[in-house]
């Protein structure tokens, strides 16, 4: 049984090497460019050429600052976009292909596929950790395709976007978002640093349709809430990291005074959930789904999109400090990031979320 197994398994092997070589062949390989040696957020050196054309994105983090940075040379999305999602970009963009996505939960392509997809290149976007970096230098040396792996957190935002504007061939469209990010981030921490520690409130960030997923400590799912000073009760309860599942009975005891969500499903059920009622959030109307299209403000995934949802949870959690014209502002992030400023129709459809879900 045992040499039958390892008979098998060898077997596997040689066929999957001998697809890949195929794939390569027929595709052409990657070092007959000319080449370039970038340095990325893992400090992995990473030999990439020197033109930069067609990109494969390992996630959804990547697709949207790939999207925002150079769109032409996006090769597609991990998913198909829905309607409403491709209402918010150009159309020539919204119906890229879907290629599935390397990382997170349930990952949906392979190898075979990133190579037949033809990249120069391809991106990760997001934590930083030896798993990924694992990952990265697995693929990279089954497909022979540079993987270049970038910080996603906030503190790293500007940085990388100057990072892969230079990768992709855009260094002023790098800079320029990488500037907008470095005033934002600086407007956000000056005005949050004037709000006493008495009067930050505890925030549940409920994710999933039962609103019974959340991110804990560490977690780059609840860095919004962070950066706003808010004090996420799953955070200050929980000897955890990265996303959790918690009970109702947690949400009850924990009591928190605003609940914000990107769960659809769940900011229609709550409203009539007797089981959630007796939650101060509930008792005074403060349970807020965040706007999500074409790409979620809060979270889902957490990349730049969540840059204007900064200003959006800002009047949430303080509107007396955070009293900007958000409309306007969403206008021209839309026009700078995403290469369509929404029209007045739409501008009432998302922020129609920025008022309670009852």
């Amino acid at each position: 049984m045992a040499d039958t197994k390892t008979s098998s398994m060898v077997g596997g092997a040689l066929a999957l090497a001998a697809s890949l070589a195929l794939l390569l062949t027929c595709v052409g390989s990657p070092s007959d460019a000319a080449r370039r040696a970038v340095t990325d957020s893992a400090g992995r050196r990473v030999e990439i050429p020197d033109r930069v054309r067609r990109v494969y994105t390992a996630g959804a983090p990547a697709s949207i600052l790939v999207y925002a940075l150079a769109p032409d040379k996006l090769l597609g999305w991990n998913r198909e976009l829905t309607p409403g999602e491709r209402a918010f970009l150009p159309s020539r963009y919204a119906e890229l292909p879907a290629l599935g996505r390397l990382t997170g939960r349930g990952n949906t392509a392979n190898v075979e596929a990133v190579i037949a997809a033809r990249p120069d290149i391809i991106v990760d976007v997001g934590t930083i950790g030896p798993t990924f970096v694992s990952l990265a230098d697995r693929i990279q040396q089954q497909t022979g395709i540079p993987y270049v792996l970038l910080d996603g957190s906030f503190a790293a935002t500007a940085k990388s976007s100057e990072t892969l504007g230079e990768i992709l061939g855009v260094p002023d469209q790098g800079r320029r978002l990488a500037r907008y990010t470095e005033r934002l981030l600086a407007e956000i921490d000056e005005r949050v640093a004037r709000v006493p520690e008495d009067q930050r409130p505890q925030v549940y960030y409920a994710r999933g349709p039962r609103g019974l997923e959340s991110g804990a400590q560490g977690s780059i799912n609840t860095e919004s809430l962070t950066r706003l000073g808010a004090r996420n009760v799953v955070q200050e309860s929980v000897k955890m990291t990265g996303t959790i599942s918690v009970s109702l009975e947690q949400v009850l005891a924990w009591d928190p005074e605003v609940i914000v969500t990107v769960d659809p499903s769940f900011a229609a059920g709550v409203r009539t959930d007797g089981a959630w009622s007796g939650i101060r959030a509930m008792r005074s109307n403060r349970v807020y789904l965040a706007p999500l299209v074409p790409f979620p403000w809060l979270d889902f995934p957490p990349s730049i999109n969540r840059l204007i949802g900064l200003r959006w949870l800002g009047r949430i959690l303080y509107p007396d400090r955070f009293a900007g014209d958000l409309r306007q502002e969403t206008r021209e992030f839309y026009a700078a990031f995403y290469h369509r400023a929404p029209d007045e129709a739409q501008l009432d459809a998302l922020l129609r979320a920025s008022t309670p879900t009852r």
